[in-house]
């Protein structure tokens, strides 16, 4: 019954009713109460949109930097500051308060906060100061201060590890290598390469408008100049 259509209730009635398959027993039983039937899943997933979503994009309207200054730790326990910020607009909404009030609100509380986050770590640069001791880190870094405090050391590595300049360096002499064969263009025959002008050809070939190869001396006669290795040049007619 796999290649046909169908549940099971659905292929043993056509099975039945065809006389291709005696009628079980619980057949009345299971049209009597059919199996649940589920819907199917959509082969398009639907985007999950949170109620807060609409104003955490209104909060990134009104502060662009937000995004590079405040971090976001997927793993942290801490929600960014645009989740705050929406949170609080939907709790203000709750309360009564009209929606642009609510942003505003929202907006003023998260302003003085981080004045609130300077004045704090600027007040313990001052006393580290006075007391003569090096300042602790900021307990509240930007995301990208705490991103080029990870990659400081691949920074460091770069100019100043010998293993990581000979990568370098080897980088670059295999780029500088690839672009000289790209503009010395076709060269000319094989081996040893004879000279372009109206000569006998070298060991090898002789160069497009030379003659045949000769015993492995240089060309012969008057020419533009001598083949380099593997070749004589190319002359565009």
């Amino acid at each position: 019954m796999s290649y046909m259509r169908g549940d099971l209730l659905t292929k043993t009635r056509k099975l039945v009713k065809g006389f291709a398959k005696a009628e079980p027993l619980w057949l009345k039983a299971m049209e009597k109460a059919p199996p649940a039937i589920f819907p199917r899943a959509e082969s398009k997933l639907k985007q999950i949109v949170l109620p807060e979503d609409t104003y955490v994009n209104k909060f990134f309207q009104k502060h662009p930097d937000a995004a590079y200054q405040d971090a976001i730790k997927i793993s942290g326990f801490e929600p960014p500051s645009a989740r705050v910020f929406a949170w609080r607009v939907l709790e203000l909404k709750g309360q009564g308060v009209s929606e642009e009030e609510a942003i505003a609100v929202a907006d003023m509380e998260y302003r003085a906060e981080r004045k609130e986050k300077k004045k704090a770590y600027a007040r313990v640069k001052q006393i580290a100061r006075l007391q003569g001791k090096r300042p602790s880190p900021n307990p509240y870094p930007s995301a990208v201060k705490e991103i080029q405090a990870e990659e400081r050391k691949f920074v460091r590595d770069r100019f100043h590890n010998p293993v990581t300049q000979h990568i370098v360096d080897q980088l670059r002499q295999d780029k500088e290598q690839e672009m000289m064969d790209r503009r010395g263009g076709g060269g000319g025959g094989g081996g040893g390469g004879g000279g372009v002008g109206f000569g006998n050809g070298g060991g090898g070939g002789g160069g497009v408008f030379g003659g045949g190869g000769g015993r492995g001396g240089g060309g012969r006669g008057g020419g533009f100049g001598s083949g380099g290795r593997g070749g004589g040049g190319f002359i565009n007619r």
